[in-house]
């Protein structure tokens, strides 16, 4: 639907020059969100596939073990979209403490990024609104090291912002001026805890991922945590029991696509497309992730079965795979503390799961070794290529 500019334009100052910056009318859109046949359709397609996931999840012999991997997919995506060049193998090592040669401000980025969604699902366990406040605190540890850190964590941002462009001018867009962004993350909560009734999850979603990247609140973060939040209204709207949908591979994978679709919101009012394009996502997100635990599901049974065909002190390698399978990347250390083993025993299993194909040695050395787990590891890579 064409409903021409969905906000107003005031003239601010930024770096020096004075630019038009952009303040977007409240939520829900006016005239309301046109939800016919088709669209009608879309939403209970994508409601489906959440339902879908959500089983799916409970269904996996250790759901923990899934969200662990999931969270960190999700970071190294979201944060490549920011530019960032980590790899999920990079994550892993650095939270091993063994990441010689790795970018420190990239998978500190990544690192901040599980920590502000881990914070961010303990409080609404705790019955926490999901609020201004919450979204302030999130954004403190999204923030909190690496490149960033010195740009107002946790604080609405009090100088004018721009995206796109080597100046203000010259910039794609320009969000709120400084003094308008408290008016519009208020209305934007007051819209949050609107009943279900007025606004299906789904879709409130959809309208809250835009309006927040419009206001762009904070000095830096806001692609991260808007990403975030999507995340965070499915779980408190019901329909997700764990986080275990994330978007940023599908809006990677169509980035040009995304970006026209929030600038045909601003400047047309077509809210319409950017919901299909939405729900479509949530449809094909929510798909791939059930694909993807069952694929893992399958791989810990086939290499479970491998260990036990193979009779070589299968009891022990099957307690090394277990924990493997919490820690894809892993030192003797480590999986001697998970296994309670002692060190020969473990270097001797992972010496046989070497041989049967399940593990590597990444490091090519004698001591401090580092192995990792191929096949749980290239299934949690896939689309997470470095752009």
């Amino acid at each position: 639907m064409h409903r021409d500019i969905t906000g107003r334009y005031i003239s601010s100052p930024a770096g020096g020059e004075m630019v038009n910056a952009f303040v977007p009318n409240p939520l829900p859109p006016t005239p309301p969100l046109e939800i016919n046949e088709a669209r009608q359709r879309l939403l209970e397609r994508a409601t489906l596939a959440l339902g879908r996931l959500d089983s799916v999840s409970t269904l996996l012999p250790d759901p923990q073990l899934s969200l662990y991997a999931y969270v960190r997919r999700e970071a190294v995506l979201s944060s490549q979209i920011e530019g960032t060049q980590s790899s999920l193998s990079d994550l892993l090592l650095f939270e091993l403490d063994e990441a010689p040669g790795v970018p420190f401000d990239d998978v500190v980025e990544v690192s901040n990024y599980i920590a502000a969604l881990e914070y961010g699902m303990a409080r609404l366990r705790e019955d926490f609104p999901l609020c201004n406040r919450l979204l302030r605190e999130m954004h403190a540890r999204l923030m909190a090291r690496g490149r960033g850190s010195d740009k107002s964590p946790g604080e609405f941002r009090r100088s004018q912002n721009w995206i796109g462009g080597t100046r203000p001018g010259k910039a794609r867009f320009v969000p709120p001026p400084p003094l308008e962004v408290e008016p519009c993350m208020a209305a934007l909560e007051q819209f949050i805890h609107q009943p279900a009734e007025a606004t299906p999850v789904l879709i409130k979603a959809a309208l809250a991922h835009v309006q927040f990247e419009t206001i762009h609140p904070f000095l830096d973060g806001n692609g991260r945590l808007g990403r975030l939040l999507i995340a965070m209204l499915l779980h408190q709207g019901g329909l997700l029991a764990q986080p275990l949908l994330y978007l940023s591979l599908y809006f990677k994978q169509h980035r040009p696509v995304y970006y026209e679709l929030l600038d045909r919101v601003r400047t047309q009012g077509d809210w319409e497309a950017w919901v299909d394009f939405f729900l479509e996502g949530v449809e094909q997100t929510a798909q791939g992730a059930v694909q993807t635990a069952q694929r893992l599901v399958a791989l810990f049974q086939q290499d479970s079965q491998r260990i036990q065909a193979s009779g070589r002190g299968a009891a022990n390698a099957l307690r090394v795979l277990h924990a493997l399978r919490s820690h894809p990347v892993a030192t003797l250390k480590l999986l001697r503390t998970e296994t309670g083993m002692s060190f020969p025993t473990v270097g001797k299993v992972m010496q046989t799961l070497m041989e049967l194909g399940i593990a590597r040695e990444l490091t090519g050395q004698r001591r401090n070794r580092v192995f990792v787990y191929d096949g749980y590891l290239s299934i949690l890579n896939e689309g997470g290529e470095a752009l």
